[in-house]
């Protein structure tokens, strides 16, 4: 048999990297999945109309996602520096001056006084286990509410908004953002490369790059659930919402770049201690619970989409009424069994609590749990910092680590199904009226329509005061210093649409800074840690 002729699947020279075949439209640089198929659209899933909701069968971006949650083992792919603590939520019955039942129906809000228990996990978004808390990152903020009729987990961040609202670009951010995979060195051109392709992302840069891009600590840091949500009410009736935590007791508090290199070169583990130690000293932590509410409608009248997760929802128009206060009155007695193995995610949540159309909320509820399976196992919510404090009653079985059959007493061993006679478990009564939005749209992969990427990034900075200003403008300059200057000059473009002063002040900035792009990788001050390395080590004999 000649090279030419096949012998079942095989074809002499095709197939892995070296297989030059290329399909209809296709190049060298041509992005496909690992299908082979070339990808026309990676940036936005299909959804029934351009403000969703998406469908299941958005092939590429499940295929894509589900590998990004296996890529590291075990520790998080994402949040793995991490701190938590044992608390309650304790609800005021109502929502500003109004009857909470109005808006939603969910039991753990409806009674003034009521406690539910919670756990809630501080982290880093970005880097590992074992990097400095210090860092310039996201914070997250994720509570676990055990609730009567079961678990709802908060999922968001210190900051209220993202760097993009479409979840098919979430693994492309996370791998810009972490290190070089050829050099193992965090590189802020790939992050900027990124960011300059992806203007959505101007205003989260701000905040980012501004001193409320390393809070001081766990305790002294806001939070918020980022995405909209739903509250349906009895009738079936939904409202959008937002969700906020604001500390009380405490102010807010923020560091420079230059007190959180001091802080650093004492402490990698600073804001986990302080956490820990306030909670040994009776000095609990408390956050209030905001939401804001609007209408669930697409609100034309607003020049922002309310469903895109990079926009902040004017507080004047939709003002942040409090619904009830947390408390922090516990640390964990494992650390590992606690903190490391809390798996949370955005589709948990309890009656009366719902998802709005927001594509990257729908994109995080398939990701977070699948990732949680993948990282603590299948039977994951079986563990006691995972379970539910109420009764289980399931027809899922098996799986490595079983720990117990979550089966009902009065349920036949034999019967694992439903619908049975013969014993088997059966459908609970509805709580209330579905709500059962409705949708006439096309099924596209489209952005939403009212993008407005740079306004509200502008009013962020107008907002700051004189030092954050200097602040986020210095900081900027340091990373940008390094960029080609093709992405500079995006990102001074962005700058300058969100705010004249802004864009031209990082311009200037970076004209006088000299340039640190001559061979060298990773920041300036990366760079000036190696030299220093270099120039104090002290000269020994060998042993």
């Amino acid at each position: 048999m000649n090279s030419d002729q096949t012998h079942g699947t095989h074809v002499s020279g095709t197939g892995g990297p070296a297989d030059s075949r290329l399909g209809t439209g296709e190049n060298d640089m041509t992005l496909t999945n690992r299908q082979g198929h070339p990808i026309s659209d990676n940036q936005n899933i299909r959804t029934v109309g351009s403000r969703g909701p998406s469908t299941l069968e958005n092939y590429h971006f499940l295929e894509k996602i589900s590998h990004f949650d296996r890529e590291r083992i075990p520790e998080r792919v994402v949040h793995a520096r991490g701190a938590g603590a044992h608390g309650y939520f304790e609800a005021y019955g109502k929502v500003g001056d109004e009857p909470v039942s109005r808006y939603t129906r969910a039991k753990l809000f409806q009674e003034a006084g009521k406690r539910t228990p919670v756990f809630v996990r501080f982290s880093t978004v970005v880097h590992g286990g074992h990097s400095p808390e210090t860092l310039r990152d996201p914070r997250g903020f994720a509570v676990k509410f055990y609730t009567e009729d079961g678990n709802w987990d908060l999922v968001g961040n210190n900051l209220k908004i993202f760097f993009i609202r479409d979840p098919l670009k979430f693994p492309d951010m996370v791998h810009a953002f972490r290190p070089d995979p050829v050099t193992g060195l965090s590189d802020p051109e790939r992050m900027f490369d990124f960011v300059s392709n992806s203007p959505e992302a101007t205003h989260m840069i701000t905040f980012l790059f501004s001193p409320w891009g390393i809070p001081a600590n766990y305790r002294q840091m806001q939070g918020s659930g980022v995405n909209t949500y739903k509250w349906v009410n009895a009738e079936g009736q939904a409202v959008l919402v937002k969700y906020h935590w604001e500390p009380v007791r405490v102010p807010i508090k923020n560091l420079t770049k230059r007190e959180a290199e001091q802080i650093q070169g004492k402490n990698y583990s600073h804001a986990t201690q302080d956490l820990y130690e306030a909670i040994e000293r009776g000095d609990y932590p408390e956050w209030e619970l905001f939401v804001q509410i609007m209408s669930d409608d697409e609100h034309p009248e607003l020049d922002y989409d309310p469903l895109d997760p990079t926009k902040l929802w004017d507080r004047d128009k939709f003002p942040f009424l409090p619904v009830g206060k947390m408390v922090l009155n516990k640390n964990p007695e494992n650390y590992f069994a606690e903190v490391e193995q809390a798996a949370f995610g955005t589709g948990v949540l309890v009656d009366g609590l719902d998802f709005s159309d927001d594509k990257l909320l729908q994109g995080r509820t398939f990701s977070y749990s699948d990732t949680q399976r993948y990282r603590v196992g299948t039977n994951y919510l079986q563990l006691p910092i995972n379970a539910p404090k109420k009764r289980v009653a399931t027809n899922q079985r098996d799986g490595q680590m079983t720990y117990f059959v979550d089966r009902a007493p009065g349920q036949s061993p034999h019967v694992n199904y439903e619908p049975s006679s013969i014993g088997g478990l059966r459908e609970a009564t509805p709580a209330g009226r579905e709500h059962e939005p409705a949708y006439d749209a096309k099924l596209v992969r489209s952005r939403i329509e009212r993008t407005n990427d740079f306004k509200q990034a502008g009013e962020t900075y107008r907002s700051f005061e004189d030092w954050e200003r200097d602040e986020l403008i210095a900081n900027l300059t340091d990373a940008l210093r390094v960029c080609r200057p093709d992405i500079r000059d995006r990102m001074i473009g962005y700058f300058t649409e969100a705010d004249p002063e802004y864009g031209r002040r990082v311009a200037e900035s970076l004209a006088k800074a000299a340039s640190a792009a001559d061979g060298r990788i990773g920041s300036p001050s990366g760079q000036q840690g190696v030299e220093m390395a270099d120039e104090m080590g002290r000269t020994t004999d060998g042993y």
